[in-house]
């Protein structure tokens, strides 16, 4: 997120040397860990020890993996769900599906219900339409600069159903709630805080026509057209999302929100999923995105790792911060076509070349 990686004290490996020559390398039976997985014990400051049983395993042979080091306690998989009858294994379990009932779906998110919520649909249907003009009889339509598009929900209601229920179980399982406007907590950055002139360099300004576009697709989901994304379980990855129809290019796919607090309260975060808004000139009015309590799909669509090509080959999305209205907001943003099934990728925070992305996979 932009500070190295926090180290903790319960991160150490026997070294090399020494484990080759069989000696006790100095620093007690904490020499002798290797990784529970893969058996070695290299890679030092990436093999965490557990705080339950003293046993190791490197953050990248978790399953799902660790993007980085967490600076509180830690336990692995068995200490963290202990089963006398099972055999301990370091992979998670498949989460709880949430409820395919339309109430419970509805209620999860508040979508909007009643005359008002069609009426609003029934509105936008005929703004969405593309402005077009006759000539001579013809129509012709406008060509302009490029411009983001709306995402285009799934037709069928059911479908729309089971993409809500996918995110449902996701946030439910993290222990999170849906939110999907950035959120100011007392005791937190206030919204004050959030100016989009205190960008060190500058902040783009997000063109007029792409606010109206970015508010559409706010007001479809508050009436239950959501965007046509999957949230499936991978145990490598943990929750990823997919699309669930055909994506053209610029389409918005979401944006990143959640609790809005100071980088210099989160340097020592445990959280894995934080997002810069503001990275200001003066480093005490810098924000990031704690998408941990409250957050929508954003924060399960997986960041590509940086540092690689392959990663850059399977980037589908970018990450981009604008100035909306004067405040910094955050888009991930269709940056070509995306097939169905097809799953989502973007350069989390990819302008901050430090942030620990080597074990995305």
């Amino acid at each position: 997120m932009g500070p190295a990686t926090p180290l903790r004290r319960r991160t150490r490996a026997r070294p090399a040397a020494t484990r080759a020559e069989g000696g006790s390398g100095g620093d007690g039976d904490d020499d002798d860990v290797r990784c529970e997985a893969c058996g070695s014990g290299e890679s030092a400051a990436e093999l965490l020890l557990c705080d339950g049983c003293d046993r190791g395993l490197h953050i990248f042979c978790l399953r799902p993996i660790l993007p980085r080091v967490p600076a509180g306690d830690w336990f692995c998989p068995s200490c963290a769900s202990p089963s006398p009858h099972s055999k301990k294994s370091h992979a998670a379990k498949k989460p709880k599906q949430f409820p395919l009932v339309q109430t419970k779906i509805v209620d999860f998110f508040k979508i909007q219900r009643g005359p008002a919520a069609a009426l609003a649909a029934a509105a936008e249907s005929s703004e969405g339409k593309k402005r077009k003009r006759k000539v001579g009889g013809i129509r012709l339509v406008s060509k302009k600069k490029r411009k983001l598009l709306p995402f285009n929900p799934s037709d069928d209601p059911a479908r729309r159903l089971r993409q809500m229920a996918s995110l449902a179980t996701a946030l439910t399982a993290t222990g999170a709630v849906f939110s999907n406007e950035l959120t100011y907590v007392p005791g937190m950055a206030p919204r004050a805080a959030n100016r989009a002139a205190l960008e060190s360099g500058g902040m783009q300004v997000l063109p007029k026509e792409d606010v109206e576009t970015l508010n559409l697709c706010k007001r479809m989901m508050a009436r239950g057209e959501w965007p046509p994304l999957l949230v499936v379980y991978d145990p490598v990855e943990g929750f990823t999302v997919e699309a669930d129809r055909f994506i053209k290019d610029l389409t918005i796919i979401t944006e990143y929100v959640g609790d809005v607090d100071y980088l210099t309260r989160r340097e020592h975060d445990d959280g894995d999923s934080m997002m810069t808004l503001l990275s200001a000139a003066t480093p005490s009015r810098s924000l990031v995105i704690c998408p941990d309590k409250r957050s929508n799909i954003a924060r399960f669509i997986n960041g590509i790792n940086n540092h690689t090509p392959d990663g850059r080959k399977k980037q589908n999305l970018k990450c981009v911060r604008f100035d909306v209205g004067g405040e910094c907001r955050v888009l991930l943003v269709a940056n070509r076509d995306i097939s169905k099934g097809e799953r989502l990728y973007y350069d989390y925070n990819g302008s901050e070349h430090e942030y620990p992305t080597h074990h995305f996979v």
